[in-house]
């Protein structure tokens, strides 16, 4: 595998489960060791945790605990491990999110954890943020809030890496996509790019102009070469789903 990530990006990362995506960013982080080839962080290689490209790094993992301690405690315990941590930030995000600032972390729910772990991580103002999962326990409404603050979250010198299933979570977030199969990339494009070359639209009946198809109650949703420049709306999912399936019929076209 061979992947070049850059400032000034948010990635969206997508796989089937064990397609790779967990190890791929453990690795980023450090937090498992590559047997072979090379991890190169900022100049750094991160399985030597060292401090100066530690504190540089978050990773928001699916996975968390979080102590029976208040906010405020938990910011003490923690802030001072990255130099550029933003707490006038935090305190706002903390807003936009509906947490109260003197509740106590174990009184929450595990999505109002969620939302603090996020809220955290975009203050350390990391140059390169990971999230694993950041939707999953967050409802409805929590994960319009969760858009919203990352539209605006993004800096030229940061990169942000968003691994997740729920892929209609990542709709009008990410501006380049990354695919994994089976341990490899089976796609890596901006967004741009692949609305360039494909167009995704409803059509009553299947042709041969056709790559992918799926059925839907008023016809099929397909995905097409985009001879034509139209221009469309990048339907993740679907995307997703065709990759998978057609991978032979959508390698020439991002080669």
């Amino acid at each position: 595998m061979s992947l070049q990530l850059n400032a000034g990006h948010i990635y969206g990362l997508l796989g089937k489960n064990g397609a790779g995506k967990s190890s791929l960013l453990k690795n980023l982080a450090g937090l498992v060791y590559a047997q072979s080839g090379k991890v190169n962080v900022l100049g750094f290689d991160p399985k030597k945790r060292q401090p100066a490209l530690l504190e540089q790094i978050c990773f928001i993992p699916e996975e968390f605990y979080l102590p029976a301690v208040k906010i405020d405690a938990y910011l003490k315990a923690n802030a001072p491990f990255y130099k550029k941590f933003n707490h006038n930030y935090f305190t706002e995000l903390l807003k936009e999110f509906d947490i109260p600032v003197s509740q106590k972390l174990i009184d929450m729910s595990y999505g109002q954890k969620k939302k603090i772990i996020i809220a955290f991580g975009l203050a350390t103002q990391a140059k390169l943020i990971i999230m694993d999962e950041p939707t999953n326990g967050l409802d409805i409404p929590s994960k319009a809030q969760f858009r919203k603050i990352m539209a605006s979250a993004l800096t030229d010198d940061c990169c942000i890496i968003i691994s997740t299933h729920q892929v209609r979570d990542l709709d009008n977030l990410i501006d380049t996509v990354i695919m994994l199969d089976e341990n490899d990339i089976a796609l890596k494009a901006s967004v741009e790019e692949i609305t360039e070359k494909l167009t995704f639209k409803k059509v009553k009946e299947i042709d041969a102009s056709i790559i992918y198809a799926e059925q839907s109650l008023s016809g099929y949703n397909a995905v097409l070469p985009n001879y034509h420049q139209e221009e469309s709306k990048l339907d993740i999912e679907l995307l997703f789903n065709a990759i998978l399936t057609e991978k032979t019929k959508f390698k020439p076209l991002f080669d």
